[in-house]
């Protein structure tokens, strides 16, 4: 068995993550940050803030524009994409992750436009568009990550994120050239909405916070990763410390339910470890009660399974059709050795029968 694995379970909530409105050209998020002085110059000053936002924000849209009729944009740094998926209320949502090189951008603040529209369609309109405001936080030796999240409905899109960098006085006469960046990305988004067992993306965590009160729809897109009553503090590059702990977490959707709200659902987690070179797979601690291991790999050993029911979560889910089941657990890592490792998880319904099989992977690295 692996080391004294720490379980979590509680009602997850559907995410119900508005679309946004953005009102940013209309002078809504005012850079001042506060009204200004009803006196004339004091209007004055504002109308030229109001016009600075104005011209920031109709630059970001231009930059998508072009990307999206294929003509040259700017590349003055790189970006990349990570993302999951979650069940929504409509939809799918879908918490995203942008990775900046911090060397690449001098700006203490950026501006980020995203906007997703449906591949292939005839519509003019875009299924989600907003303009967020990012500070750079200084974190040296480490790479900028903005997570942000939006709501969509199931199919195949693409998504445009622009990122340019804020002036440091929007209204000097004379600004630096401001770097920026585009990025395409192709997005298949799942439908949970089917019916049919399903579960979330699987994500790994350096830490799962139980946080007070709910999360308003709109707060959700800066917080993409509250679930319920949990925020994850996701792990971006699948790498651990064996001074740590490795967190699994992920929901599961439309366990099966009888009339009296009874379901039952078991979770099975075991764990493979890529063999080094000149190590045969599969040899060491293999007791043979286990998924077989892939080429490359020997299994390591299994955690005790969990059981989902009304018994097991003292009536923490109460059957709705709409309430994931929230899974995962935290699991020690000072005994491991340093290398890379497949957790294998295969969630079983045990009143339909039916099993779902997943994967992720992660490496240890030493403390």
């Amino acid at each position: 068995m692996l080391p004294n694995p720490r379980p979590f379970a509680s009602r997850g909530t559907s995410r119900g993550a508005a679309l946004v409105a953005c009102a940013w050209l209309a002078g809504a998020c005012p850079l001042a940050g506060v009204a200004a002085e009803q006196d004339p110059a004091g209007r004055r000053q504002q109308e030229r803030l109001d016009e600075a936002n104005r011209k920031e924000g109709e630059a970001l849209l231009r930059l998508a524009d072009a990307a999206m009729a294929g003509r040259p944009v700017s590349a003055d740094f790189p970006l990349a994409w990570r993302n999951d998926f979650l069940k929504a209320q409509p939809g799918t949502f879908v918490p995203f992750t942008i990775t900046i090189d911090r060397a690449k951008v001098s700006a203490p603040t950026v501006l980020m436009y995203v906007r997703a529209v449906r591949r292939r369609s005839t519509e003019q309109r875009s299924a989600f568009d907003a303009i967020f405001p990012v500070d750079v936080q200084e974190d040296p030796g480490q790479p900028i990550r903005i997570t942000r999240g939006f709501a969509v409905a199931p199919g195949d899109y693409d998504v445009y994120v622009a990122v340019r960098e804020r002036p440091r006085d929007p209204l000097a006469v004379r600004q630096r050239q401001l770097k920026a960046a585009v990025l395409k990305q192709p997005l298949s988004v799942p439908d949970f909405w089917t019916g049919e067992l399903a579960t979330s993306s699987i994500m790994l965590a350096n830490r799962l916070d139980v946080i007070a009160g709910s999360v308003s729809p709109d707060e959700l897109l800066e917080r993409p990763y509250v679930i319920g009553q949990h925020e994850a503090e996701v792990n971006f590059d699948g790498r651990f410390r064996r001074t740590g702990e490795l967190v699994v977490v992920f929901l599961i959707y439309n366990p099966t339910v009888t009339p009296d709200k009874h379901f039952d659902l078991q979770v099975d987690y075991h764990l493979f470890e890529r063999a080094g070179p000149g190590e045969p797979p599969g040899a060491a601690r293999d007791t043979g009660d286990h998924p077989p291991a892939r080429p490359g790999e020997r299994y390591v050993s299994r955690t005790n399974p969990q059981r989902f029911n009304p018994d097991a979560m003292g009536g923490l889910y109460d059957g709705s059709a709409d309430r994931p089941v929230l899974a995962g657990q935290g699991i020690p890592l000072s005994s491991f050795h340093q290398g890379e490792y497949r957790l294998g998880i295969t969630v079983t319904d045990l009143l339909s029968r039916k099993t779902l099989s997943r994967d992720v992977t992660f490496t240890v690295v030493g403390s």
